[in-house]
């Protein structure tokens, strides 16, 4: 397995400046398999709040990806106080054209790169799935049409809509600010963004989260079904907000341990495979 940090916009030759990390878990190809093997890939977008990157949804969902021929990078995106929007888009923005640009490097599949989000970081990446064509972003980055795109979407327990019932208003302020007009929380509102160009997604949630209401995927979903977007989600009965891989390797109380919950990954797996 090849290891690497990367300064993602170290070398970029635009206006942006940025302080965000990639973290890559590549897989090497065999002669005792093949050299000619291409691999699926996935980028993954902690959550946090857009105040913090969480580290128990990070590498140990990484390792969990590779441990099914999936090579994994975690996208450590910056957040508030040191930045606002739109530094997170570009951030995964910049990460998914490495990964294209790199994949003949690196042995990926260029038609299988996933992007996968946990709660607000299910945000950043659902942002990316319906804002990628985006004119500020592709000329931010000076980029050919489709190159930040992801192919999938994986969308855990995602924070989604700014409705005042259902919305977790902390993560829009990190994102946008304090006291902005009702418009701008709404232009991030992303059920309302959903179109034809939106991949193809996995969802799931847990029906009694106190943090981020399952509304917020309820929405989403039913966005990418006007849309005719073909996705598959799973809603559980039970389950804190967080759950990440559901077991001892992110859990470290009772609550984060959920053996019936942790069966998305599988589901996840074979969805994307």
């Amino acid at each position: 397995m090849e290891y690497r940090i990367i300064n993602i916009w170290e070398g970029f030759k635009g206006d942006i400046k940025g302080e965000a990390k990639l973290t890559a878990y590549i897989l090497d190809n065999s002669e005792q398999v093949s050299l000619l093997r291409k691999n699926k890939a996935v980028l993954i977008c902690p959550g946090g709040g857009y105040g913090f990157v969480s580290e128990r949804e990070s590498e140990p969902v990484a390792l969990a990806f590779l441990a099914e021929g999936v090579n994994a990078f975690v996208l450590n995106y910056e957040v508030a106080p040191a930045v606002k929007h739109p530094q997170p888009i570009l951030d995964v923005s910049r990460a998914m054209c490495l990964i294209r640009e790199n994949a003949e490097k690196w042995n990926i599949d260029t038609n299988k790169i996933a992007l996968c989000g946990f709660s607000a970081g299910g945000h950043l990446a659902a942002s990316l799935g319906v804002f990628w064509r985006e004119k500020y972003i592709q000329e931010s980055l000076g980029i050919e049409e489709g190159m930040n795109k992801p192919n999938a979407l994986i969308l855990c327990y995602p924070v989604i809509s700014c409705l005042e019932e259902i919305a977790h208003r902390e993560s829009f302020y990190n994102l946008l600010g304090h006291n902005q007009e009702e418009e701008i929380y709404e232009s991030m509102s992303l059920e309302n963004h959903i179109n034809k160009d939106t991949p193809p997604t996995f969802i799931w949630h847990t029906f009694d989260d106190c943090s981020v209401p399952v509304e917020n995927s309820l929405l989403f979903a039913r966005g990418l079904r006007k849309h005719n977007i073909p996705f598959e989600m799973h809603i559980f009965p039970k389950g804190v907000h967080g759950l990440s891989l559901c077991d001892e390797r992110t859990g470290n109380n009772a609550e984060l341990i959920n053996p019936y919950v942790a069966k998305w990954f599988k589901m996840c797996i074979d969805w994307f495979k």
